[in-house]
């Protein structure tokens, strides 16, 4: 309305205006009045997108898999999507949080940021791993800032009060005025740290955030009983059996990419040159985990023919098989007769995703050139998908990509996670308007 009222101005102070000045005010004013307007239905139109984003139609996602289209764009690039993901898909269930390895002594804590989360992993003086809410229960103060060894109590830094390695409060200094150390409305016992339910399997630290799943070994039962065999100690191969990744893509493009072999012979050439694509089998537990198994597995050798020490007591198939499973919904788990690894995803963002690799063996003494070859040939293998990944990611920003097409034969395993994460979001919106 202001700007047609200028107009009428301008038009009215014709008389007194340069007709070329005037042509060139009123032609600036016009194709300012058309930014503004395409900025606002831009902005409408991004307003509408973003409201679409937690009511996506996922219900294609379900159909039988030579129907079925994958996820839609928002789930990979939006962050109402990923805010939605992260009570959906990774809250409610049991998810990777660290490995134990990395807090290997009583007193041992490191402060982990997990969707947003300030969580504390640490090591209780009697040897037990503990997962804490990072924060004092005073006035929400961070705790613990780097790692560290908690060699007495966990101290804030804000008001000094301190809690044992186990979660009790077990200090308020002042709490009730100066030289006052305690307060009848201050209850010790019900203000200790926050706890996160947590499990340790094959070393993975793995936890429920809002602490409604299942118990871990029911919820896990698929994959523990299929790899039975495997259910004896690991040992950590050390400083040279760790690594991590940097991947600018949305994490669940990371599950989909290690769920499936089609990729071997184009992505993975030198491993495909031994283990080729017809060697391989898909492996689908719907609701639960997926993956792929190879019936060839080449034992790495060094010098003077050396190799590692198998498991204990493993079935003959084992000999020549190894197997990897994405378990639901971000820990990638990989076993083989003499060595075993898990690759521990962690999102920071909708389009940026935490690799970290551990690797373990039979015995805790192994040959560290073996180990260091080991660790060399599985980080090359893992940085090959990269260009993938993030290739995939940038095409969630292509407005007409539909969610994709799966092949019947050859992406069953990756159809498995697309239909596991449609189906427990729509349960959650359904819990949500309940």
């Amino acid at each position: 309305m202001l700007f047609y009222q200028t107009l009428g101005i301008l038009i009215d102070l014709e008389h007194l205006l340069n007709e070329k000045v005037i042509f060139n005010v009123i032609f600036s004013m016009l194709l300012l009045n058309e930014v503004f307007r395409y900025c606002g239905i831009v902005s409408q139109n991004l307003m509408n997108v973003e409201r679409m984003n937690c009511n996506s139609d996922l219900k294609s996602v379900l159909q039988s898999i030579g129907s079925a289209k994958g996820l839609p764009n928002s789930h990979y690039i939006d962050n109402a999507a990923y805010e939605e993901e992260k009570n959906a898909l990774i809250f409610n269930k049991w998810a990777g949080l660290a490995v134990a390895s990395d807090i290997p002594n009583p007193g041992d804590a490191i402060p982990i940021t997990f969707f947003g989360m300030p969580l504390l992993l640490l090591r209780d003086k009697t040897g037990k791993v503990r997962v804490f809410v990072n924060i004092c229960r005073h006035r929400g103060m961070i705790l613990v800032e780097k790692a560290q060894k908690i060699k007495g109590a966990i101290r804030c830094p804000y008001h000094s009060w301190c809690y044992s390695t186990e979660g009790k409060l077990i200090s308020t200094p002042h709490v009730g005025g100066p030289g006052h150390n305690t307060h009848k409305d201050i209850e010790t016992d019900t203000l200790g740290l926050t706890q996160i339910r947590s499990h340790l399997w094959r070393d993975v630290v793995w936890i429920n955030v809002n602490g409604n799943s299942m118990d871990f070994m029911s919820a896990m039962s698929g994959a523990i009983n299929r790899w039975s065999d495997f259910e004896q100690p690991i040992h950590h191969g050390g400083n040279d059996s760790s690594f991590r990744l940097i991947v600018n893509c949305n994490w669940k493009l990371a599950v989909e990419n290690y769920c499936e072999s089609y990729h071997l012979p184009w992505v993975h050439p030198d491993l495909n040159a031994y283990s080729r694509l017809q060697d391989h089998y898909n492996i689908e537990n719907p609701g639960s985990f997926s993956g792929q198994g190879t019936l060839l597995y080449k034992q790495i050798r060094g010098k003077d023919n050396e190799t590692f020490t198998d498991f204990k007591n493993i079935q003959k198939r084992w000999l020549s098989c190894a197997e990897y499973l994405a378990i639901y919904p971000n820990v990638l788990l990989g076993v083989h007769r003499d060595h075993a690894f898990s690759i521990i995803l962690t999102p920071q963002g909708p389009e940026k995703t935490h690799e970290k690799v551990d690797i373990y063996y039979a015995t805790a003494n192994t040959s560290k050139n073996l180990r260091r070859k080991n660790t060399a040939q599985w980080k090359k293998i893992f940085e090959e998908d990269i260009f993938v990944v993030e290739g995939m990611q940038r095409g969630r920003h292509a407005n007409n990509f539909d969610g994709g097409k799966f092949s019947p034969v050859m992406d069953g395993p990756t159809y498995c996670f697309h239909r596991w994460a449609a189906h427990n979001i729509m349960k959650n919106r359904e819990d949500n308007n309940a």
